[in-house]
């Protein structure tokens, strides 16, 4: 999600102080304990490691430090945080995979000038011995502390279908799916008192439920003391509305119109003549395809399994009925009772092996046999065509800005009791703010 609130993993800029850092720990055998969070504790030297990046975070950004006990009770704050949160890593027992966590620490080489993980780690270790393996498991840390919060924070969150239905009708909605609207626009003012305004603007509003034509509106209610200005705003997006009559007129059937709206400038009357949504549609290719599978088991080697996949192509490519063979030998039960038959499918929504192979396929040419992580497959695309996916698109798109819209107070209540869960005694008295609000 765009407004997920996890920490970056290291930059360039912060190696320096992190070579610097483990210069220091080596040269300073012993520590103090700042805090205790669960069964970890917080060392003097995790403390000015912290201030020491906060610090040079704030000069980078040419902002002022604040005073040195807020920006260490601040960083503490971060780290308990963080040593919370690695303490639910170990009670879930998450590990962190080779693949991701080279391919993060890679990215962070690649920002230092290293094109290498050996070359970064000679240019690490060549400064501070253990300097890259620290590096390498605080990357770790972050990575598993992301998959932590991602798991915590989506399971919190709740959207249902009517949620996305009223979130598509407001006008914020409405301005995502680039929805415009052709709008007739009345605005009455002037130096007459407010009652007579007011019974102006009904007359108007009256009249223009029966015309579109706003020139004779201006000219009919118009006086010396009261100014009526009418306007064809024509078609635009509901986004370039503003924000109080862009919610009004969303709320219009085609023909009707606003009641009235008071403003600073007068009283203002809108008509909605048509609206229309963006006319680029979401147009996705689908393939009709249908398959047989064998996998292995504990009685079904990969060889055998492949053989059986290789006869049954044979029988196939003889004339024999795909259907049949489907529902006869096919380990996919959800298809094969339905002679192998997955439906129209669209790409992304098969492992890729698959999904390759079935958009290069030529429609009623059966595939030659091929394997994916569920075992050896054949397949057949019996029809292809282009889907209008526009409106599960947006239904796609809506749940996810209000997912993003959700995750912000969700993670900070799930941090919020994370923390109030989790054991924390902080050892030094100037660092904990509650010893400090008297």
């Amino acid at each position: 999600m765009k407004t997920q609130k996890f920490k970056e993993l290291f930059k360039a800029s912060t190696l320096a102080l992190l070579i610097s850092t483990s210069l220091s720990v080596y040269a300073a055998p012993k520590d103090q304990i700042i805090a205790i969070v669960g069964s970890t504790a917080i060392l003097k030297s995790d403390l000015d490691q912290g201030v020491a990046e906060a610090a040079h975070k704030f000069q980078a950004q040419k902002k002022e430090l604040p005073p040195q006990t807020i920006l260490q009770q601040q960083v503490l704050n971060q780290l308990i945080i963080h040593d919370a949160q690695l303490e639910q890593v170990k009670k879930y027992g998450l590990k962190a995979d080779e693949k991701s966590l080279n391919e993060a620490v890679l990215k962070v080489a690649q920002q230092s000038g290293s094109n290498s993980l050996e070359a970064f780690q000679q240019k690490l270790d060549s400064v501070a011995p253990g300097t890259y393996e620290l590096l390498r498991n605080r990357v770790a840390e972050d990575l598993l502390i992301q998959r932590l919060s991602q798991q915590q924070v989506m399971s919190r969150i709740k959207i249902t279908d009517l949620d996305v239905e009223n979130f598509l009708k407001s006008p914020e909605g409405q301005a995502a799916v680039g929805s415009q609207a052709h709008v007739l626009h009345m605005r009455i003012s002037g130096n007459a008192p407010a009652a007579e305004l007011e019974a102006v603007a009904k007359s108007v509003r009256t009249d223009l439920k029966g015309t579109d034509d706003v020139k004779s509106l201006e000219k009919k209610f118009s006086t010396a003391q009261i100014k009526v200005d009418g306007a064809d705003m024509g078609f635009r997006p509901l986004s370039e509305i503003p924000t109080e009559l862009a919610a009004r007129v969303s709320s219009l059937e085609p023909g009707q119109t606003t009641e009235l709206v008071q403003a600073k400038d007068g009283i203002h009357v809108l008509k909605l003549l048509e609206k229309k949504s963006n006319e680029q549609k979401a147009l996705v290719p689908q393939f009709e395809t249908r398959h047989i599978l064998i996998k292995t088991s504990e009685v079904v080697s990969p060889e055998n399994a492949k053989q059986m996949i290789e006869s049954i192509y044979n029988r196939l490519k003889a004339g024999e009925d795909f259907a049949t063979l489907a529902s006869t030998y096919s380990n996919d039960p959800g298809s094969a009772r339905d002679g192998g038959s997955l439906g129209w499918v669209s790409p992304g929504m098969m492992v890729p092996e698959f999904d390759k192979m079935m958009q290069s396929a030529t429609v009623n040419e059966i595939s030659k046999p091929f394997e994916t992580q569920f075992g050896w497959h054949i397949l057949q695309v019996t029809g292809k065509r282009q889907q209008d996916m526009t409106s599960e698109y947006q239904k796609r798109m809506a749940r996810q800005i209000l997912g993003e819209r959700q995750f912000e107070s969700e993670y900070d209540s799930w941090l919020r009791e994370l923390r109030a869960n989790t054991y924390i005694e902080i050892k030094d008295p100037s660092l904990d703010p509650k010893k400090n609000e008297n």
